[in-house]
């Protein structure tokens, strides 16, 4: 069994001993230090975690749950000691809540079909916001394709917060989930999600809560958000890709059918009818990704001994001296002023192209991304095609921002 407690404790005076923690921040591109400023796209891997992975395959590699040898049953042990790391993680009331998938895309369309095949009927409504990711539109626009169902849309004020009124006018009989983000991937909005829960709640309507922009920045304790779904992607929290959470509540797993058949999800097969394991297996068929599994578990081992306050403290840091920084760069537009927001800064720059700038800041050596950021409707609000998004986390520095202002300054006198 693999512990990975962190003795570090952050502070603005050790990131330097946190950054040592990750091997790829320390190279150079374009002959000068990488500024990795990308990370609400993929965060990067401590060498605990690449570590452990490397160890896995090396010297314990067996398929889980399967096999009775030793190499089953240790690998076993790990993975199942992961859903219960993830468990903590979240303070989710079972173990058996805590589902495996690909990712958060994968944990949403597992709920959309088969929450969809067990609650929703024609003409029943589905409510989202204006600020989802694509991955939190397109599978319910499936299902209400699948199911003659419709899409209900709470819209944004011009600083990226949702109109809660609105959302409290559009829930009605008909309204059978709410799928809100927590965190905006383009705006960094911290979306009230306890609140959105309660209203929902008092109307009887269940809520998932698309966690993939909010898992790494603090705690997120699904008792005390009281939502009855919440995913998220190892790779957004440092661990490995192609691993993502499920967490659901014991009733709508126990009552939902399975998205998918195959081995490991079954109880007992028999052509003329199949019966389903319990919970978690039955969301888990066929062979997981156990060794992402264990590597999230890694991922979060090496977080909780940093701990989670320290990092969302020094995050906050980062995002008052950011905004200070850039909005005091003429004729730059920052997109996002939500009061409550974490360390994600998506603008524009005079009139020049958001490749453009995103092109020029990658030859000094500083990653942004550039787009519409898989938030395409979001970017109709504000009239534009997309961004220029700096997404900062606990391994960033006060300097690295600096550059990055000096660097537009540049761009700037570029163009002129």
């Amino acid at each position: 069994m693999y512990e990975t407690k962190n003795t570090h404790k952050i502070s603005a005076l050790n990131v330097t001993k946190i950054r040592n923690d990750f091997p790829v921040l320390n190279q150079e591109v374009y002959g000068k230090a990488l500024i990795y400023f990308d990370n609400a796209a993929t965060t990067q891997k401590p060498r605990v975690v690449i570590d452990i992975i490397n160890k896995l395959y090396s010297e314990h590699n067996s398929n889980v749950h399967r096999g009775v040898h030793y190499l089953s049953e240790q690998i076993t042990k790990m993975y199942e000691s992961a859903r219960k790391k993830v468990q903590d993680y979240l303070n989710a009331r079972y173990n058996h809540e805590i589902i495996f998938t690909s990712g958060a895309t994968d944990s949403i369309n597992i709920v959309a079909y088969s929450f969809g095949e067990a609650y929703v009927k024609k003409n029943d409504e589905i409510i989202i916001s204006e600020m989802e990711h694509h991955s939190n539109i397109v599978p319910w626009q499936m299902m209400c394709k699948r199911k003659g169902a419709k899409l209900k849309v709470i819209s944004i004020n011009n600083k990226g917060e949702l109109l809660l009124d609105e959302y409290k006018k559009i829930i009605n009989s008909r309204t059978k989930l709410v799928a809100i983000v927590h965190v905006s991937n383009s705006l960094g909005t911290i979306n009230p999600v306890k609140e959105i829960v309660a209203i929902a709640h008092k109307n009887n309507i269940p809520v998932l809560i698309d966690g993939a922009q909010a898992i790494q920045h603090g705690s997120i304790d699904v008792q005390d958000i009281d939502c009855d779904f919440y995913v998220f992607s190892g790779h957004k929290i440092y661990g490995p890709t192609g691993v993502g959470v499920l967490y659901g509540k014991e009733r709508w797993l126990q009552e939902m059918p399975p998205y998918q058949g195959g081995g490991d999800m079954i109880e007992r097969v028999r052509f003329e009818r199949t019966t389903y394991d319990e919970l978690p297996f039955k969301f888990e068929a066929g062979t997981p990704n156990y060794i992402g599994v264990i590597g999230v578990g890694a991922a979060l081992d090496y977080l909780t001994g940093i701990g989670l306050d320290n990092i969302k403290n020094y995050e906050k840091k980062l995002l008052d001296y950011g905004t200070a920084k850039l909005t005091a760069l003429n004729e730059l537009k920052l997109y996002g002023t939500a009061e409550n927001k974490t360390c994600i800064f998506s603008f524009l720059l005079n009139n020049i192209h958001p490749y453009d700038v995103g092109m020029l800041l990658d030859k000094m050596s500083i990653a942004v991304r550039t787009g519409h950021h898989c938030t395409q409707p979001l970017w109709e609000h504000y009239k534009i095609e997309g961004s220029i998004r700096a997404s900062l986390a606990f391994y960033n520095t006060l300097e690295e921002i600096d550059s990055l202002y000096e660097a537009l300054k540049k761009i700037q006198k570029m163009f002129k």
